[in-house]
C-alpha cells in the first residue's frame, strides 16, 4: 500500500498572513493535522524553517503529542534545528535543503557535494532511534551518497516531473528519471518516497515508478482543501493513490 503523508506547512502559511507574531491564529495547523488522520492519512509533515516563516517550535512539539500516525519532520542541516528534532523525536526526519529566498524547496539536497554535514546529522538522529530521510533529486550519484551517509530512505524530487507535466515528451523524460532513480535506490537498500509538486492530474502516472513507500503533499491538498474541504481533499489523494502496484 502506497502512504500519503500531508504536508500541513500551507496550514501554517495562511495563519502567519495575519496573525505573524502573535502566538495564536487561525487556521490551526494542528487541527489540520488531525483532520487529515481521520480522512484517512497515513502520516503528517511538517516543516520547522530556520526564519519560522510558517510552522513554528510551538506547532511541531503539539504535533508530536497529538497526532495518532507518524510526524515527519522536515529540516535543514543547521545545529539549532537538529537540536529542536532531538527534543522532539518524530518518526521520521527528512533532511532537505532551505534558502531564505525561496517561496518553497527549490531542489534537492547535494549530498554528494557535502556528504560530511549530512551525514554527521543523519548519525546522530539514527542513534535517537529517528528514521532519516534525504531530499534528493532523481540522480544516481546523490542516491550512492545517501546511502553512504546512513540513510534509511530517500524522498525522490518530483518538483521536474510536476513542472514538465504540459510537455509529453519532457514529462516522460523526467517520468524515466524517476523509475531509474527508484530502481537505484531499491538496490542500494534505501526505502522511496517522494514528493513535490504533486496534485490530482500528475499522480496516476507515478504508479510507474516502482519501489515506493509514500508520497508527501501538501500544497495541492490545502488548495482543493479550499474548495471541497479538507476531508474531502485527503480522500480524493488517497483514492488516486489506490491500486498502486508496488
Amino acid at each position: 500500500m502506497l502512504r500519503l503523508g500531508v504536508n500541513i506547512d500551507h496550514v501554517a502559511t495562511l495563519r502567519q498572513a495575519r496573525y505573524r507574531g502573535r502566538g495564536h491564529g487561525e487556521p490551526d495547523p494542528v487541527a489540520a493535522a488531525l483532520a487529515a488522520e481521520d480522512a484517512g492519512a497515513h502520516g503528517i509533515t511538517a516543516h520547522l524553517r530556520e526564519d519560522r516563516r510558517h510552522i513554528l517550535d510551538a506547532d511541531v512539539f503539539r504535533l508530536r503529542q497529538s497526532i495518532r500516525t507518524r510526524l515527519n519532520f522536515e529540516m535543514a542541516v543547521v545545529p539549532e534545528i537538529l537540536d529542536v528534532a532531538l527534543r522532539l523525536g518524530p518518526h521520521a526526519c527528512c533532511l532537505v535543503p532551505e534558502k531564505r529566498t525561496e517561496v518553497t524547496t527549490e531542489g534537492g539536497l547535494d549530498v554528494a557535494g557535502s556528504p560530511g554535514p549530512v551525514r554527521d546529522c543523519t548519525r546522530r538522529l539514527v542513534d535517537a532511534g529517528i528514521e532519516v530521510s534525504l531530499f534528493v533529486d532523481p540522480e544516481p550519484a546523490q542516491l550512492d551518497a545517501a546511502a553512504a551517509a546512513g540513510a534509511q530512505f530517500v524522498e525522490l524530487h518530483t518538483g521536474a516531473y510536476a513542472e514538465a507535466w504540459h510537455s509529453k515528451h519532457e514529462r516522460n523524460v523526467q517520468l524515466e528519471r524517476l523509475v531509474v532513480a527508484a530502481r537505484h535506490a531499491h538496490g542500494l537498500g534505501l526505502k522511496v518516497n517522494a514528493g513535490h509538486g504533486l496534485n490530482l492530474q500528475n499522480l496516476p502516472l507515478l504508479h510507474l515508478v516502482p519501489h515506493l513507500v509514500e508520497l508527501n503533499i501538501g500544497h495541492s491538498i490545502i488548495s482543493r482543501a479550499v474548495l471541497v474541504g479538507l476531508h474531502a481533499a485527503v480522500r480524493d489523494f488517497l483514492a488516486a493513490l489506490h491500486g498502486y502496484p508496488g
